[in-house]
């Protein structure tokens, strides 16, 4: 079976990886044989460098290319929300905009999500961070597991695959995306996880930063609030 695909890019400041990251799905995709045709929605979220205009050249030239704005930083889970409500393709993926995901791992996401998944996440098995941040997704990631009884290793990483209709019904606030497979179980679809390549920062450097602690278990708890209400 074939099937369209879009890609989902949400990209704050990334200028510098933009045009090579656009370069790798596009041949990565054009030569896999279960991919008909496919598309890449950038989300431009609030970028003060050069992104916008890197963006919008290169919806110019590929009309494969198109570009979400916001006027300012909404943050990944609005970005992502765009990004879904304008996705024409079966099939969805979301990767990040910094190169540390490999695109020429997408046609392994899609082989998975065959055997009968409806979303298919990555897995950072070598993950290339800071120690500060693989300790605390690896207490973030038992965290969850946990609590949700959903036996998955990186419910945060941002490359994921999914069927259309599952990225379309989720609705995504504050910054829930990082629970999204525990959001797809909860509506009932089928979720797993394949290892993925992870690479180090290329280019500019990560955001990460304390406050991403306080807005955690904000998030946690409003997701335990979401999924235990009913």
């Amino acid at each position: 079976m074939k099937y369209t695909v879009s890609v989902v890019i949400p990209a704050y400041n990334e200028e510098a990886s933009l045009k090579e990251l656009y370069t790798r799905i596009c041949d990565v995709l054009s030569a896999c044989e279960r991919v008909s045709d496919f598309e890449i929605i950038f989300i431009n979220d609030g970028s003060t460098d050069h992104s916008a205009e890197i963006l919008h050249a290169l919806a110019d030239e590929d009309p494969r290319v198109s570009v979400i704005t916001f006027a300012h930083n909404r943050g990944k889970s609005a970005g992502l929300s765009a990004g879904f409500a304008k996705a024409a393709g079966d099939l969805i993926f979301t990767i990040d905009a910094d190169l540390q995901d490999d695109p020429a791992d997408m046609p392994d996401f899609i082989g998975k999500l065959e055997e009968g998944y409806d979303l298919v996440s990555g897995w950072k098995t070598e993950r290339q961070d800071s120690t500060e941040k693989k300790s605390a997704s690896k207490i973030f990631n038992r965290t969850v597991a946990l609590t949700f009884g959903i036996p998955l290793h990186d419910f945060d990483c941002g490359y994921k695959l999914y069927r259309a209709p599952l990225a379309k019904q989720l609705k995504l606030t504050l910054s829930i995306y990082r629970y999204i497979p525990v959001l797809a179980v909860h509506l009932g679809y089928k979720v797993t996880e394949i290892p993925v390549h992870h690479h180090p920062r290329k280019y500019g450097h990560s955001r990460y930063g304390f406050t991403r602690y306080f807005t955690g278990l904000r998030d946690y708890l409003y997701v335990i609030y979401l999924v235990k209400r009913k």
